[in-house]
Parts: structure tokens; C-alpha cells; sequence
């Protein structure tokens, strides 16, 4: 439905971090170009928190004019609130893009049922295919795997992106769900353990800068290639390591800078990269000939 690769695009900001709008369309041009198949809009890495309604409905729209078609659009939509994560994803819904992926209530700590609730809220709000996000490192609470099965039992709950780290959980989806519903790894180091045990793909987001690496990974281990896509995932080990030194966004902005593509700064709370973290960065994108 969405393709073996997505990435979650940054948000691009002008000097006065006001969004870039041409900015942003020159890096979905260059995301199509290197192998991305979907662009995840106003996710964690595109900075959500830090944006207003009326912001992300705008870069969702720019997307979808951009990609024609040519890639799938997602749009982020999940708050912790279920009430305003619904109103925004019926304002998704209405610019036209293909599905919405919707993360985990954070601070707020519902428990399981409060979650099953949740996400059973949104989907019914919508005709949009729902992708839901687990992201227990910022989000406090995880989706366990009863919770992610009986929602994938609803019919527009098609994809889950884990971010857990948990392989027993992951596991456990996969081999309970049908092979309609997709699951797809959050974490870019766990894309290949994660399709050993028959996962979709990847939501990722070194594919800013190694999209071409990313996706001949994930279609090398799909078409039986097992041995390729081992090679490809320890070749980008260093790559991973140093991309999440520091909080993402953080390291992707560097590096898309490295590669010519300014994107700008970041939206306070976070902070830029320090000349040390960029050197580091560097370091492993030269020994892997991105720059």
C-alpha cells in the first residue's frame, strides 16, 4: 500500500523559523530521486510538537501538489488529546492525503484500553488508511502487541510503525495480524532484524541522505537476498550510530546541510549540532562516499 521505504521528512525553516516552503519541496524532489516511496509529513522528526495546526495542514498540502502521485503522503496527525488528534486528521483528510499515522498519547499515560480507545476513535473519524506509531522513548507508554492486534482488526487500521525495540513484541504482531496489515520499523537500526522476522519496510530516516543504501537494504532482503541485505545493514551500522548521537531531529538537518540541502535550524526547545557532532557525522558519511 505504501511501498518498502518512507521517510519522515524534516520541516524545513528560513532564518526566522518560519517554514521554508521551497525548501521543502527541493527536498522531496531529492527524497523521490534516491529510492523514498512515501513521505511521512509532521512526524517527531519534522518537528510536530513545534508546529501549529495551520502549519502542518500547509506542508501537507505542499507535499501532496509536489508528489503528484508519484509517492505516497502521509500525514502525522496524532496528539495526546483524542479530540484535536481527529479534528486534524479530518483536516488531512480533506487536503487529500493517502493516509494518516497517528502516535501514541504522550504524558497523559493511558493505559491499554484508553489506547485501543483512542486510535478506535480516530479510525472511525476517518476514511483514511491509519498508520499507528509506537514510540515508547518519548512517549512514555507502549502499545503492546494484544492492543496493536485487536486494533489491526479494525478495517482501516492498516500499518503500525514500531519504534519499541521490543523483537518479542514485534514478533508477536507480525506472526498474530494478517499479511495485509503492515509493520514497518521506526528505528533504522532494527529495519533488518525487524524484516527477518517479516517486516514491511522502514520508516526512516537516514534515507534523507542514503535513501538509495535504505531501500536496496529492505528490497535486497525481500527478494531473497538475505546475505546482500545483512552486508548492506553492517556497512550502515556507523551511519545509524552517529545520525542519533543527540535528539532527532538534530543530526538529519546536519547532514542534509553536508549534502547541500539547507534546511534550516530547529524550533526550541532543541538546539543545533556542535561543531564536534558534525565532525563525527561527517566522518561517517565520507566513509560511505555521501559526501
Amino acid at each position: 500500500m505504501f511501498g518498502d521505504l518512507l521517510t519522515a521528512i524534516v520541516t524545513p525553516f528560513k532564518e526566522d523559523l518560519s517554514l521554508d516552503l521551497d525548501a521543502f519541496e527541493k527536498l522531496i524532489e531529492h527524497l523521490i530521486k534516491t529510492g523514498t516511496d512515501g513521505l511521512v509529513v509532521s512526524g517527531t522528526t519534522g518537528e510536530s510538537p513545534t508546529l501549529s495546526d495551520e502549519e502542518k495542514v500547509e506542508l501537507f498540502k505542499v507535499a501532496k501538489e509536489v508528489a503528484s502521485g508519484r509517492v505516497k503522503v502521509i500525514a502525522g496527525t496524532g496528539y495526546n488529546c483524542t479530540r484535536e488528534t481527529i479534528n486534524l486528521t479530518k483536516m488531512a483528510e480533506s487536503v487529500g492525503v493517502d493516509a494518516a499515522m497517528v502516535v501514541t498519547p504522550y504524558y497523559n499515560k493511558p493505559p491499554q484500553k484508553g489506547l485501543y480507545n483512542h486510535f478506535r476513535m480516530v479510525a472511525e473519524s476517518t476514511k483514511l488508511p491509519l498508520i499507528l506509531y509506537n514510540v515508547p522513548s518519548r512517549t512514555i507508554t507502549n502499545i503492546e502487541a494484544d492492543t496493536t492486534i485487536e486494533l489491526s482488526k479494525i478495517e482501516n487500521v492498516v500499518a503500525i510503525k514500531e519504534a519499541s525495540g521490543n523483537l518479542e513484541q514485534i514478533a508477536k504482531i507480525i506472526d498474530s495480524t494478517t499479511s495485509e496489515f503492515m509493520l514497518y520499523s521506526g528505528d533504522d537500526a532494527m529495519t533488518y532484524p525487524i524484516m527477518t522476522l517479516g517486516g514491511d519496510g522502514a520508516i526512516s530516516v537516514i534515507s534523507h541522505v542514503a535513501g538509495d543504501k535504505m531501500k536496496s537494504m529492505v528490497t535486497s532482503y525481500k527478494d531473497g537476498k538475505h546475505e546482500e541485505a545483512r552486508r548492506i545493514h553492517l556497512e550502515l551500522l556507523p551511519l545509524f550510530e552517529s545520525m542519533f548521537m543527540t535528539t532527532n531531529p538534530i543530526m538529519v538537518k546536519a547532514a542534509l546541510r553536508s549534502i547541500g540541502l539547507n534546511t534550516g535550524g530547529l524550533r526550541p526547545p532543541l538546539i543545533e549540532s556542535t561543531k564536534d557532532q558534525e565532525r563525527i557525522l561527517e566522518d561517517k558519511m565520507r566513509g560511505l562516499k555521501l559526501i
